[in-house]
């Protein structure tokens, strides 16, 4: 679809929906910007003058992600594929091709990276903040499943050896789950120590 159309006719406002309805928009996703009025002559008749209109598609936050990701990812030689999901509070990008590793790095760290700076692009000027998810090759399910096991299988140890053990440094996103997964446990419960990126969760018996 194009970003923009140019459209006369013999209002302002016919020029407007044929306009919108080449774009396939409503008024509230464009803008519009009047290049000519048009004008009548003698009593009235329609002179030879019409109305001219461009109307532009507004970009969208969806395409402001899926944008950015795209250039960072060429400028990585990543040859992929973006499919977008959104609604009000997130935006997901799902991400597939070959030889796509080195765009989720070591554990995730590279994934961690362009989801941040997505996120910066996608609410710069925005009032209300809207989460960024991406997501490369099922990466993150497949991390949390494991992540998930070894809570369960750590946890089975601090209870039969009844001795705290401490995880390597994790990212926010890692230690949430985490978190989550042992937050209902019988006998163990969870929490963070140091800083940033060296924060590690701990677990402990109750």
């Amino acid at each position: 679809m194009a970003n923009f159309v140019e459209k006369t006719g013999k209002t302002v406002q016919e020029a407007i929906d044929l306009a919108l309805e080449e774009l396939q928009c409503d008024i509230n996703s464009v803008d519009i910007e009047v290049l000519e009025e048009g004008s009548k002559g003698i009593f009235g008749l329609i002179g030879n003058k019409v109305a001219k209109v461009r109307v532009t598609v507004k970009e969208t936050c969806s395409d402001k992600a899926k944008e950015f990701l795209a250039s960072v990812l060429e400028k990585m030689k990543v040859d992929a594929e973006i499919t977008v999901e959104e609604d009000e509070d997130t935006i997901l990008l799902k991400v597939n091709g070959d030889d796509i590793g080195i765009a989720i790095g070591r554990r995730g760290e590279t994934l961690d990276a362009l989801q941040y700076l997505t996120s910066l692009v996608v609410n710069k000027n925005r009032e209300n903040y809207k989460r960024v998810i991406i997501d490369i090759e099922n990466y993150r399910k497949k991390r949390e499943e494991t992540l998930v096991k070894l809570a369960n299988k750590l946890a089975d140890r601090v209870v039969k050896y009844k001795k705290n053990i401490v995880l390597e440094p994790m990212n926010p996103y890692e230690r949430r789950v985490i978190h989550s997964s042992l937050q209902d446990h019988k006998y163990v419960e969870t929490y963070s120590v140091g800083e940033e990126p060296n924060r590690k969760v701990i677990i402990t018996l109750k």
